[in-house]
């Protein structure tokens, strides 16, 4: 691309990549290739190829931020809305916090995860065949030596014939090819290759590889005990630390594939029913604002809200610690069950 071209940005395009990279800035970065080769126009050709992106710019591994940080930073700050001298907050204790809706009236199911991804891999993006099954094969070895009270079973999407993964995608164990950001990001490439399924004894830890992140470890239970589920998370991630060296920055904190996820790259969540709140959301949003929480619909981001079942999440990633969102949680979800049972 010439110095004096425009950037192939459509012109509906609203993306935090197109609003932050000029001509000139892009001119600057182009020619830099991070240790695995990863380049700028590789890392925006999401932004360019989906016009709707937010984003619209991808790492393609932990150098990406220090080599693409005059573009990244900036849009790093605004997406996290961060004040001046932010910086990751460490903060992943266990948890002593009362359920709040033990009779279950309310809150339907608990679930928090963490993206990570491994220091000496590319990140999804940007990986090879042969990198993914050696990312898969390094996982199955450590998965197979957990401690007995955190042990489960591996399965490998490509073990599997249709019927048996059609099964697993029911009950929301298998995850599908990402959206079409993440095929332009380069992420779903080479799919199943090298993707599988980690489930704990006891059905509560499960752990994607391979698919936005290398490391997708998920807590997941029944009901409103938000310390049981976190306790579990920190259990199952102690005992990876202890053997993996995960993609960290000091001041950025876990580093993941998309920007939107590093910090804590935590999500803390619940699926909880308000069937008079949904008549009255702009006194849920008020709520979930006050405590950094976010309304998303009952299968996720851009799903509607299905028989009043809303998914409630934490807002924030970054400059905060995962303690702290999840007492952000808990004291929204209260004040949310509160205002419902009034109504």
């Amino acid at each position: 691309m010439k110095a004096d071209q425009e950037l192939p940005f459509h012109a509906s395009s609203r993306s935090k990549i197109k609003q932050y990279l000029t001509i000139a800035l892009y001119n600057d970065l182009k020619t830099i290739r991070t240790p695995s080769g990863y380049t700028l126009d590789q890392a925006i050709t999401s932004g360019i190829e989906n016009p709707d992106s937010s984003i619209g710019i991808y790492a393609g591994d932990m150098e990406s931020y220090d080599c693409f940080a005059p573009v990244l930073l900036p849009i790093i700050e605004d997406y996290h809305r961060l004040n001046p001298g932010w910086s990751h907050k460490p903060g992943l204790q266990e948890a002593v916090l009362p359920d709040l809706d033990p009779e279950q009236t309310f809150i339907r199911s608990s679930r928090i995860r963490v993206a990570r991804n491994l220091c000496r891999f590319p990140f999804s993006g940007n990986m090879n065949p042969d990198q993914r099954l050696s990312l898969e094969k390094t996982l199955k070895h450590l998965f197979k030596n957990l401690p007995e009270k955190l042990s489960g079973t591996y399965t490998s999407f490509t073990d599997l014939n249709e019927k048996q993964f059609n099964a697993l995608l029911e009950k929301g164990l298998a995850f599908r090819k990402g959206d079409r950001f993440m095929a332009s990001a380069g992420i779903n490439r080479d799919y199943p290759l090298g993707r599988g399924i980690f489930i704990s004894r006891d059905n509560v830890v499960r752990i994607w590889v391979n698919e936005e992140d290398h490391l997708r470890i998920i807590a997941q239970s029944q009901g409103g005990d938000l310390a049981y589920v976190f306790n579990r998370l920190i259990q199952i991630v102690r005992a990876l630390e202890d053997k993996l060296d995960f993609a960290f920055d000091p001041k950025k904190g876990f580093l993941t594939a998309c920007p939107t996820n590093i910090g804590t790259a935590m999500r803390a969540g619940v699926h909880i029913h308000l069937k008079q709140l949904e008549k009255k959301r702009s006194l849920l949003e008020a709520i979930t604002r006050a405590y950094h929480l976010q309304i998303r619909g009952t299968d996720g981001e851009k799903t509607a809200v299905e028989k009043a079942v809303f998914d409630i999440s934490n807002a924030r990633r970054l400059d905060i610690s995962a303690n702290t969102i999840v007492k952000d949680l808990h004291k929204g979800l209260q004040a949310i069950i509160e205002a419902e049972r009034d109504l």
